[in-house]
């Protein structure tokens, strides 16, 4: 019997199988930030243990950075600390560190790839749920908790359960104004937060063939929303053209030998799955959630389902969001509108936005933070002239960071108001006490952003392509 992509990936990486228990898995990647790995470095600290392997791990600051006057000193006690713990950690155990300032400093699920850190093939690991991320390159690739990121600190390895697999495809080809983030949103509206619990997640078929490199990593971004342990795509063309040349990926004899490796990173024909579920792309539209977690979400054009899921955490989520069984989501008030995270800060998120704005102004009741996820895309954004086009619209681009993903930093959506977010999680507060999140695609945000309300970015959209 064949093999399935997640199977052989994992089964190359096993260092022992416990019998009843675990597998030790090498890892290849650590990743880390500044959040979840003081309390780590802290336990060698303690115990006399060094970094085994300081060239697999790399750090970067995020989370609870400023995105504003990045060049000043934090003012947030807690989160300077943070920022001040992580860059010691790293220079005393000798792990390359990119902090604020650094050129190649942004969100880690951002800088991973840029950098050609995150390849196919690879078991990657950070102490933050979203490294899921990366296994839109055919890695391995999920979240651990502060215990793990001291383990594979010094060891290099973890013990984990080997998940059962999924198989999520998808036929056909998506709908005019339809992106990767609607297919994720809508993927989680038919499953449910904890239809893939106990899953790792291999996505197919056409739709994913047809995405860009950065469309599948927001898809495998936002499979750990369906409850999975991860997902993964497997590499083709648009992967190895993706990693080819990027500072960290195999060159030379190393580049021919790991593309021979990562050429047989597919799934075999005869191999099964302990699940199978199929979608058809013509049946997604663009997504907006109108709930408390990421499954609560349906068609922009839908209204708010009745007696959704059927329990009293329904009517609770109703409540907090202020909103009514049967009401339509179209031309809801918006306050706030948030494009960035690892979800959808990436430099086609900034293009796919502009391609709305252009021509056209900010709402005057609507506050936007256009957050990029690492000064890379910075850059890009300036040199494509997309920064130009958005400041003059009445927008303002600030610096690198995971922004109002999270709230950990200064960028906090104030009680009561409603914020359409690129993010990945609209849990109660996520984004600031008492917030009020409706996820969605960065061209509805955008939609949100230049007529302050909840709208179809297809009708805008279809004015513009008239022109062409």
């Amino acid at each position: 019997m064949g093999s399935t992509l997640f199977d052989k990936v994992w089964d190359a990486h096993v260092v022992k199988k416990i019998e009843n228990g675990p597998d030790i898995l090498f890892i290849d990647r650590h990743l880390v930030h500044e959040v979840t790995s003081p309390v780590a470095f802290l336990g060698l600290k303690r115990r006399g243990i060094s970094v085994l392997y300081p060239n697999k791990t790399f750090a970067t600051a995020d989370h609870n950075t400023p995105t504003k006057n990045q060049h000043l000193p934090v003012e947030d006690p807690l989160s300077a600390n943070q920022l001040a713990a992580i860059e010691k950690n790293a220079g005393d155990y000798g792990i390359p560190y990119w902090g604020l300032g650094h050129h190649k400093n942004g969100i880690v699920h951002v800088i991973g790839p840029e950098n050609g850190i995150t390849v196919p093939g690879a078991t990657i690991v950070c102490g933050d749920s979203h490294t899921s991320t990366h296994g839109a390159f055919g890695a391995v690739a999920f979240g651990i908790g502060t215990s793990e990121v001291e383990m594979v600190l010094a060891t290099q390895c973890i013990m984990q359960p080997k998940p059962k697999t999924m198989k999520i495809e998808i036929s056909g080809s998506l709908s005019f104004g339809v992106t990767p983030k609607d297919v994720a949103l809508y993927i989680i509206s038919q499953l449910t937060t904890s239809g893939a619990t106990g899953y790792f997640v291999e996505y197919s078929g056409k739709v994913f063939e047809e995405m860009s490199m950065e469309g599948r990593m927001t898809v495998c971004n936002l499979s750990i929303e369906m409850g999975a342990r991860g997902g993964m795509i497997a590499p083709d063309e648009k992967t190895i053209s993706y990693v080819e040349g990027r500072e960290f990926a195999p060159n030379g004899a190393d580049w021919d030998r790991a593309l021979d490796y990562w050429k047989t990173l597919h799934t075999d024909e005869d191999a099964t799955f302990d699940k199978v579920i199929s979608f058809e792309a013509a049946d997604i539209e663009p997504m907006i959630t109108f709930g408390t977690n990421p499954g609560m979400g349906g068609s922009i054009m839908s209204d708010i389902p009745k007696d959704f899921e059927g329990s009293a955490s329904y009517k609770k989520s109703l409540d907090y969001m202020d909103f009514k069984e049967g009401e339509s989501m179209l031309n809801k008030k918006v306050d706030y509108v948030f494009l960035g995270s690892c979800t959808n800060g990436r430099i086609e998120d900034f293009r796919a936005f502009a391609s709305i704005v252009k021509g056209r102004k900010k709402a005057d009741n609507v506050t936007a933070w256009l957050v990029p996820g690492s000064h890379v895309v910075e850059k890009a954004i300036k040199d494509e002239g997309i920064f130009d086009l958005l400041t003059e619209a009445g927008f303002e681009i600030r610096e690198p960071g995971c922004s109002a993903c999270l709230a950990m930093n200064d960028d906090k959506i104030p009680p009561g108001k409603y914020a359409v977010s690129t993010s990945n999680r609209n849990f109660e507060g996520r984004q600031g006490p008492q917030s009020r999140t409706l996820l969605a695609s960065p061209l509805v945000a955008a939609a949100a952003a230049v007529t302050g309300k909840v709208t179809d970015p297809r009708t805008l959209m279809q004015v513009e392509s008239l022109t062409e």
